[in-house]
């Protein structure tokens, strides 16, 4: 069977994530089980989202032919950095370890795709949804997140876990790839909120320009704003931060980027900043515990200290997996381009 199987209780779960959030009260002996089984864990995830990302992109190819689809297990990191931001969250109710995302052309495919889901008429609960284009994040984010608890009278071992679809367009895409990015180089959480302010102002600027494109709700702070001052604000903060050429220049060239020979369903892509370059390593279907322990391995790795960040995806070829996860290339063009377009607009 190349798909995990449940080996732990939801005790045992949060638990474990007790443990791998306060470490210096656990032995040696308790860290390693608790990372087996946060391993565990996540990897049986990777079976409902195989099943959902089929039904997307069944919606898509009536909705938004050329739009992007990813599906993604959650970095080991991130998983313990929420843990350690919500004081009362549990690994066992953590609703995004499974996630898949559809990046579309507009918002009008954005809407029609959401009413899609929202009509469905298969066994999935949909357990919680998150208009953040409605009704944006205070530090700018705008996507639109459905959570749903998986049920499958086929694979009943899976049901209950959560999965995570995010809707967005290629512009909210592009804001949220030069966060990451951005927050990968100046070793800020900028990602989730954190870091330094005049950062975290620009692009919460930069979050309302867009907003404005794409004649959509403002971002908090700038309700009364016009157009035009939002795009001088934009303006002045990237000329003192010097934003478009730190993005240009953190770009990995094509000849750093090592692609290992084989096709899989999966690709294990592993980002190196300090020396700019980015390994992809494909696994087929059958040797997903394999990618899995890979994944693990190198964040290993990370958490001792070396430049590496790793995801396990599955998002077709190269060229689909820098559309669907551009942040891992450290390639920003799209959002240089659109805020570069901004600031001419205004003649700044």
């Amino acid at each position: 069977m190349a798909f995990a199987r449940p080996l732990f209780e939801k005790g045992e779960i949060n638990r474990a994530g007790e443990i791998l959030v306060d470490r210096r009260s656990a032995t040696s002996e308790e860290r390693a089980w608790a990372q087996s089984v946060l391993s565990n864990y996540r990897a049986c995830h990777a079976y409902p989202i195989n099943t959902f990302q089929a039904l997307l992109r069944k919606k898509l190819k009536t909705i938004d032919a050329d739009a992007l689809v990813a599906q993604r297990l959650k970095r080991a990191p991130s998983v313990l950095l929420k843990l350690r931001r919500f004081k009362d969250m549990k690994l066992a109710r953590m609703q995004d370890i499974g996630g898949l995302r559809a990046v579309v052309g507009s918002i009008r495919n954005v809407r029609e795709l959401e009413r899609e889901y929202r009509n469905a008429s298969f066994k999935h609960i949909l357990v919680s949804a998150k208009d953040y284009i409605a009704e944006p994040k205070a530090d700018g984010y705008r996507s639109i997140h459905l959570i749903y608890k998986y049920q499958n009278p086929l694979a009943p071992q899976y049901n209950g876990l959560q999965l995570e679809l995010q809707l967005r367009t290629k512009l909210q895409h592009a804001w949220a790839t030069a966060v990451e990015t951005m927050g990968t180089f100046l070793g800020q959480a900028l990602k989730s909120g954190q870091g330094e302010r005049s950062w975290r102002e620009f692009f919460l600027a930069a979050s309302a320009a867009l907003a404005v494109v794409e004649k959509c709700p403002p971002v908090p702070g700038y309700e009364a704003m016009s157009k035009e001052d939002i795009a001088r604000q934009v303006s002045g903060l990237e000329r003192d931060l010097r934003v478009l050429d730190k993005l240009n220049s953190f770009a990995i060239a094509a000849d750093r980027i090592l692609t290992q020979s084989g096709s899989g369903t999966y690709n294990l892509v592993v980002l190196n900043s300090s020396e700019r370059t980015v390994s992809i390593r494909p696994f087929a279907l059958a040797r997903l515990d394999e990618a899995n322990a890979a994944y693990a391995e190198v964040e290993a790795r990370a958490a001792s200290g070396e430049a590496v960040e790793a995801v396990l995806v599955a998002a077709g070829p190269v060229d689909a997996l820098r559309k669907a996860y551009p942040n891992y290339f450290l390639d920003t063009q799209a959002f240089v381009a659109q805020i570069r377009k901004l600031i001419n607009s205004v003649g700044a």
